[in-house]
Order: C-alpha cells, then sequence, then structure tokens
C-alpha cells in the first residue's frame, strides 16, 4: 500500500471509530424531539461547523476563469446529488431508531458491505476474490456481534434500514467518483447543507420542533452534529480517494465494532464469548481486505 493509501485507510478507521459512538447518541436524542427535526439540526451543525475549515484550509492557488467556474459548477452537482443521497439514508436509518434496537440497526446498516460490491459488478468494477472473502467474514462478524439473540425477524424498521444501507451503497460510490473531482471539504459541507434543508420540509410538515427540546438535547445533537456529521463525514470523502470502494466500506462497517467496544469500556456493559468473536472476524475481514493480492 502506498502512503496515501495507508493515510486514508487510517480516516476511515477515525471515521468509524467517531460514527460508532453515534448510534447511542441519535437514540438518546429522539427521547427529546423527532427523526426529522433531530436530522435538520444535526445537518445544519455539521455544516456549518466545516465553514472555518473551508476558510482555513480551503484556499487553493488561483486558476483560469473557465476552469474555476467549471470546479464550481462540478461542486454544486456533486453537493446538491450526495446531498439528497445522503438526506434519504440518514432519515430511514434516524426513523428506523424509533424502535428497532442499536445493536441490529448497526448490522442491517453496514451490510452497504455487501450491497458496494454488488453495485461494483454492475458498473464494470468486479472486486477480486480476496475482498469476496474479506466481505463474507465481515457480514458474519457482524452477525455475531450485534445479533445477540442469534435469531431475525424482520420488521417495519428493519426493512427501512435494509432500504437505508441500500442508499448508504450508492452514496459510497458517488462519493468515489467525485472525490477525485472535486475539494472534499466543500462537497461535505454542501452535502449536508442541501440535507439539513430537505429534512426541514418534512419537520415543519409533521413534526413540532421546540427550540427549547432541541436545547435539551444539546449534547447528542451536538455530537452528531459536529463529529458524526461535520467531522466523520468529511473525513470519509477525503478517505476513500484512491482506496478501492469495498476496501473502504469495510474499514467504515468497524463502526458496529467500535460501537460494541465503546459500550464495554466507557459503559461497562461486558461482551460475550459470541460477541468477543464477531469483532475478531470483523478485524480478521478488514487485515485480509488490506493484504497484497
Amino acid at each position: 500500500m502506498s502512503r496515501l493509501q495507508i493515510r486514508n485507510s487510517l480516516l476511515l478507521f477515525l471515521a468509524a471509530v467517531i460514527w460508532g459512538c453515534a448510534f447511542a447518541a441519535q437514540s438518546i436524542g429522539m427521547e427529546y424531539i423527532e427523526p426529522f427535526t433531530f436530522t435538520t439540526t444535526r445537518s445544519f451543525i455539521g455544516s456549518f461547523v466545516l465553514l472555518p475549515c473551508i476558510y482555513i484550509f480551503g484556499k487553493k492557488k488561483p486558476s483560469a476563469a473557465p476552469k474555476q467556474a467549471e470546479d464550481k459548477k462540478e461542486l454544486r452537482k456533486a453537493g446538491i446529488l450526495c446531498g439528497v443521497i445522503i438526506c434519504v439514508a440518514v432519515n430511514l436509518q434516524q426513523i428506523a431508531l424509533l424502535s428497532a434496537g442499536v445493536g441490529k440497526s448497526g448490522f442491517l446498516t453496514a451490510l452497504y458491505i455487501v450491497i458496494v460490491p454488488l453495485i461494483g459488478i454492475f458498473i464494470g468494477r468486479r472486486p477480486g476474490k480476496k475482498l469476496c472473502l474479506a466481505v463474507v467474514c465481515a457480514v458474519a462478524g457482524m452477525y455475531l456481534l450485534c445479533m445477540k439473540s442469534g435469531s431475525f425477524s424482520l420488521e417495519f424498521a428493519d426493512i427501512l434500514l435494509l432500504l437505508c444501507a441500500a442508499v448508504f451503497s450508492v452514496h459510497i460510490m458517488v462519493v468515489d467518483y467525485y472525490t477525485k473531482r472535486v475539494d472534499g471539504v466543500k462537497l461535505s459541507c454542501i452535502q449536508f447543507f442541501i440535507c439539513g434543508a430537505l429534512s426541514a420540509v418534512p419537520m415543519l410538515m409533521f413534526e413540532s420542533p421546540s427550540f427549547s427540546a432541541i436545547c435539551t438535547a444539546w449534547a447528542p445533537v451536538l455530537y452528531t452534529g459536529a463529529l458524526s456529521t461535520g467531522v466523520a463525514y468529511t473525513l470519509q470523502i477525503v478517505g476513500q480517494n484512491g482506496l478501492n470502494p469495498v476496501v473502504a466500506s469495510l474499514l467504515m462497517s468497524l463502526e458496529s465494532v467500535v460501537s460494541a467496544l465503546a459500550g464495554w469500556l466507557i459503559l461497562g456493559q461486558a461482551l460475550s464469548a459470541r460477541e468477543l468473536a464477531g469483532c475478531a472476524v470483523m478485524f480478521a475481514a478488514i487485515i485480509l481486505a488490506q493484504l497484497p493480492d
């Protein structure tokens, strides 16, 4: 692996760490506010958090006016497209969390590690045998980790989460396309401004947003807004540059492992032998994906 690939792999792992702690924050936040209100608030926070970063770090060398105009047009197009996609994915997940357990939600959401290679086959990017084996191992590990009862029954919330995984898969592939063409931080800022604006429509139509309720839920909202949204999704966009999207999806799926380990280390939620085995299999799958062909 090149130094760039190693660096970007670490960025995606850091994103997975941040996301791994976000499922609990999302569940806690909805004890005070409703799903679309939560998504709207976190999206705008995530977008505004990135503005200083764009001002400080986003300055580039001046380029020719026609090229600059072309870049801005491409950036707007990418931001709107990614914003619509991430809006659908995040709201599906947020609504599902009203009734679905955190462990099951993590497992079903991370099934994008299966869907991404399937999309790749249809667009002519067939994954090798090694990556296919890594995906199978990762799914097995996630099942051991997240499905504690060992049984699986499909409910309405689970269908929403499966749709969420499919939409996240599309987002990963779209980001893979644009990450070499536009500035990653600006793309992340635009996509979440679009997500927040779109989520505000059903929020105003179907919910009763309250500023006092949002202030009561300030901790989970601020965490998911500033870190999970603003930082982690930016790390995803920057980190996917130069990486195979299947490898990127495997790295990001470690959020389910991090979620379980955080609960064990911070909250004292002991892990069973089954869950520890799931963590080990997941890590083995990631290592397998990184080995030379």
